[in-house]
């Protein structure tokens, strides 16, 4: 999600000089910065700065996140509410949120006390979604992660319908890949 959102700000939003202070600590527009303080899931506050212990200062383990109903993390997860795995110590800088939202970026998920921005959408794009959580420590082969299993389907969706433009129709059931291997054959000697 970090990149993206430098990526977005720079050549959308036109914030050419956008940057992470992780990778350029003085740059003009630091659109991702080292958090200072957030609550944590067992309610309490954690504080950090630049002086602080970076070895021990980063977000970890499972955090709750708020979906925006009506979007498309919403959808694929089917829930108000998730649970998922964070080790990072850099944040979206909430001071950007106005500029980037009037670009069209959306924040669709976020932290439990609404301060920490987890998830954006591109409005009007077919399929974009940015996560600062990692999915993939818990996705398996049987068992796709959600945004892992939309990602796969709104291609196969995408493919199908450049193949055939005039008699498209999209699959009722776009979010369950255990279907899709179990209905998988076996290569046949």
């Amino acid at each position: 999600m970090q990149v993206a959102v430098i990526d977005y700000a720079r050549n959308v939003a036109g914030l050419s000089d956008a940057h992470s202070t992780e990778f350029v600590q003085g740059t003009k527009n630091p659109v991702i910065a080292l958090i200072t303080e957030w609550q944590n899931r067992e309610g309490n506050v954690e504080r950090r700065n630049l002086a602080s212990d970076m070895g021990g200062t980063m977000r970890l383990g499972e955090q709750e996140c708020k979906l925006q109903p009506g979007s498309l993390v919403h959808q694929l997860y089917g829930k108000d509410r998730i649970a998922e795995r964070h080790r990072h110590r850099y944040e979206f800088n909430n001071t950007f949120m106005a500029t980037l939202q009037n670009a069209g970026l959306s924040f669709t998920g976020k932290s439990s006390d609404e301060t920490l921005m987890e998830v954006i959408e591109i409005k009007d794009h077919p399929w974009f979604i940015g996560c600062q959580f990692h999915p993939e420590f818990t996705s398996t082969p049987r068992s796709g992660h959600p945004l892992f299993s939309g990602f796969v389907q709104a291609a196969r969706d995408h493919h199908d319908k450049q193949l055939r433009p005039n008699s498209y129709q999209p699959e009722e059931n776009t979010t369950s890949s255990p279907d899709l291997i179990s209905q998988a054959e076996a290569p046949k000697n």
